[in-house]
């Protein structure tokens, strides 16, 4: 199949607050590799997971007003960077294309909202697009630096590969180690690639959040890695932001950067240090700034 000439950008509300570093880095990526994308205009918040559980058509026809915006700019190929996005809209798809009754609720709201069924619509990561659309090859071909004796841990988070297992194999993914073999990482076997980071735990149970936290933190550093990558604003948030209070709580070393694949891959192929988000992070920036930092363009953290 040939790639899409264009894609419309699904941000959500995620890549417009705390991971913005995320919208840096996939749009830099996409400018470098020549991509064409275009934000979708007048886009709501998806309800996220959570509001499925609390009014699952409600949730779904929320989800549905995007896809429907979509489908009018003639665009079929959505970017939903969010692993809660991607999920939430593909989740609305699958309900309204297999269940009479929410299919019915969806057609009378799109015909109130004065809005077109979104059938044509593909909702797509950013992963699996990198993968088939642009492919290793290329982005091998394209990769103009790399990083030398870093070895990173690639984490998909709970959401990206689970249900519907197009971004990736549910059971043994591995489509980020080769995207980031292609542009001269090293990754190391990291068995957890697709166990929760807890989520929304951090600000509702809390210790709970942060032990499970330390858990894929912990078994990153015993595989041997640096550094970890991952898919999911959330998750990146998760471990990057609770590593102080980690160490205080456990007494261990832990001073790990977490890291976009986006922030990876863009900077392999030319992109730079702040126009990648990479001055963002919280936990281990002096890490992120020695691997990072071009020396003939000293930058500095805000």
């Amino acid at each position: 199949m040939e790639p899409p000439a264009k894609y419309l950008y699904y941000p959500g509300c995620s890549l417009k607050a705390t991971g913005v570093a995320y919208e840096e880095s996939l749009l830099t990526t996409l400018r470098l590799l020549e991509i064409p994308v275009e934000e979708l205009s007048d886009w709501n918040c998806c309800g996220a997971t959570a509001y499925m559980s609390v009014s699952e058509t409600s949730a779904t026809l929320l989800a549905l007003r995007n896809l429907a915006l979509a489908h009018q700019t003639g665009t079929k190929d959505v970017l939903a960077p969010c692993s809660a996005c991607y999920l939430t809209l593909r989740k609305s798809q699958e309900l309204a294309a297999h269940y009479p009754e929410t299919a019915k609720d969806v057609e009378r709201f799109l015909e109130q909202a004065g809005l077109p069924r979104p059938d044509s619509v593909r909702v797509r990561h950013p992963l699996e697009m990198l993968y088939t659309d642009v492919g290793t090859q290329r982005l091998r071909e394209l990769t103009v630096r790399r990083l030398q004796g870093v070895r990173m841990a690639s984490y998909y988070g709970c959401q990206a590969v689970r249900p519907y297992g197009e971004v990736d194999d549910p059971h043994e993914p591995v489509r980020m180690d080769e995207v980031l073999r292609a542009v001269g990482v090293e990754t190391v076997d990291y068995p957890l690639k697709t166990k929760c980071c807890g989520g929304s735990l951090t600000g509702t149970i809390h210790e709970v959040g942060l032990r499970l936290n330390y858990i894929l933190l912990k078994e990153a550093q015993r595989k041997g890695a640096q550094a970890i990558v991952t898919i999911c604003p959330l998750c990146q948030f998760n471990l990057d932001a609770y590593q102080k209070e980690i160490r205080k709580q456990t007494g261990e070393p832990i001073d790990m950067p977490v890291l976009y694949l986006t922030q990876v891959v863009g900077w392999a192929l030319g992109g730079g240090f702040r126009e990648l988000g990479l001055h963002r992070a919280i936990s281990g920036r002096k890490l992120i700034e020695q691997w990072f930092t071009v020396k003939k363009e000293a930058e500095t953290y805000v």
